[in-house]
């Protein structure tokens, strides 16, 4: 399971590397793009950004429930599928997000953070469960359930980075 997290870590930092590249996978002309660009709220970075923080929610907590969903399920390493989806999925719609946004270096940045902003709280939270860990009767043993709220604060904090980095840094001239 180490493996896999290095790995998508790693993949996720290559991506980070290549975003140019990365850049042109969502065309100026898409149809989202060019919805999301003509909606005037889309122009505010408060509501663009609580549009993109919705919207890692919405990813976030629908991946959780379909993972709940496939544990009744014996189909080894289904899971690892869902999540490898659940990114490729998330990272699409921040290129959309990024494409959409027509405004200053700045607000792009205010964007991007309050975007991100979810998966920050989210890493507060599973590190408050985290430092708060406590068996539940004596003798629990805490080791899996340490590692796993460990594991979830390395991913959320390695999708706070990459959302932002996509969403709220850009190459383009605004």
């Amino acid at each position: 399971m180490t493996l896999f997290l290095f790995v998508g870590v790693l993949g996720v930092m290559v991506a980070l590397l290549f975003k140019r590249s990365l850049l042109n996978i969502v065309p100026d002309d898409h149809s989202w793009v060019i919805k999301l660009r003509n909606r005037q709220w889309f122009s505010n970075y408060l509501l663009a950004g609580a549009f993109l923080f919705c919207l890692n929610g919405v990813l976030f907590f629908g991946t959780m429930l379909v993972l709940y969903v496939f544990i009744y399920f014996s189909i080894p390493f289904l899971h690892l599928f869902v999540m490898l989806f659940a990114v490729i999925m998330s990272i699409l719609l921040w290129l959309i997000v990024h494409k959409a946004w027509c405004g200053v270096k700045r607000n792009r940045w205010k964007l991007g953070f309050v975007g991100s902003g979810f998966y920050f709280v989210l890493t507060s939270v599973f590190f408050y469960m985290y430092v708060t860990l406590e068996p539940t009767y004596p003798g629990d043993d805490l080791f899996m359930k340490g590692m796993g709220l460990f594991l979830a604060i390395i991913v959320t904090t390695v999708a706070g980075i990459t959302c932002f980095v996509i969403t709220g840094l850009s190459h383009k001239r605004d």
